[in-house]
């Protein structure tokens, strides 16, 4: 049976240097790296973790919302606020305004690969 998911994986023309806006950003650590490979997880306080690979092509600019495939990684916080406002102050491109919606507190927005990554805070936990 499943239990959940381990991690997700990015393809990234410069790992290293992804994984290390995300452990600036967003308050990530990496907790593997590959020097043969360039290979670099990237673990978040509550243990999940993401994949940095190398990728084989360059980046595609052209992702949106509501393309097909996987579109966003949500990221919980528990101050949205303050979390929003020191993402903005480090330059970090949003590509919607924060919002309130039942409860909820959201917003889009890029790494530093293009990747949309989405804040929320719940009122209260999906069941």
């Amino acid at each position: 049976m499943v239990k959940g998911l381990e991690h997700a994986g990015i393809a990234s023309p410069d790992p290293g240097k992804l994984a290390e806006w995300y452990v600036d950003r967003l308050g990530f650590t990496i907790n593997y790296y590959s020097e043969s490979s360039q290979t670099r997880f990237v673990r978040t306080p509550d243990g999940s973790m993401l994949e940095i690979i190398l990728a084989s092509g360059p980046l595609d600019p052209q992702q949106t919302l509501r393309e097909a495939g996987i579109r966003h990684l949500a990221l919980a916080v528990d101050d949205f606020e303050a979390t929003y406002d020191r993402l903005k102050a480090q330059g970090v491109r949003f590509l919607t305004e924060p919002e309130n919606s039942k409860g909820n507190k959201v917003v889009f927005f890029e790494d530093l690969d293009g990747n949309i990554l989405h804040l929320i805070q719940r009122e209260k936990p999906l069941p």
